[in-house]
């Protein structure tokens, strides 16, 4: 797999990001100011994940928003400072991740595998969040109302995640010491 330059911030341990994911899930309906305020914060980004979702259908639309939303509330509870993406940073990272976007293909469940093989992304945990939720949980693990995506729609999801993940970690600054 090609490298590309890794990130200067640590990675957020892969239980406290489970965790925190988890606790967005968990609060369900209470959580929609949260995200409101959090997709508002990150305007740009959001409306690139919409404009790049959209014509897949309103569910898959609404699993990428929801998703970015628990990836925004990741970092805001790890702490550190976030500044505002720009269409630079998500022109940079749509162009790291073109530039291995054929080594993922096809759109099946060997993605997730594939896509965890890429040794630079920034943020490797929360990515493996999203993968687990789009292709590696259990039916037992799957809550009430979570949606199924097709292979095709998950794989899409992935990589705009996989863009707003790279775009928000360049634009981190993580804390001196991450608590879990």
């Amino acid at each position: 797999m090609a490298e590309t330059p890794s990130t200067k911030n640590p990675a957020i341990p892969r239980d406290l990001v489970h965790r925190l994911a988890e606790a967005c899930s968990d609060e369900g309906a209470a959580f929609t100011p949260t995200a409101l305020r959090l997709v508002k914060e990150q305007r740009r980004l959001s409306r690139y994940i919409e404009q790049n979702v959209q014509h897949l259908g309103p569910l898959p639309a609404q699993v990428a928003l929801h998703m970015l939303t628990v990836t925004l509330r990741i970092f805001e509870q790890v702490g550190g400072r976030m500044g505002k993406v720009s269409t630079r940073d998500i022109d940079a990272a749509a162009a790291r991740i073109q530039a291995v976007a054929d080594q993922l293909l096809p759109a099946d469940k060997g993605l997730s595998e594939r896509a965890k093989a890429i040794a630079w992304r920034a943020q490797p945990h929360i990515l493996d969040e999203v993968l687990w939720a789009l292709y590696d949980r259990d039916e037992e693990e799957k809550k009430e109302g979570e949606a199924d995506l097709g292979n095709d729609q998950s794989a899409l999801v992935y990589l705009v995640l996989w863009l707003a993940v790279e775009a928000l970690d360049a634009n981190w600054r993580a804390p001196e010491k991450i608590e879990g």
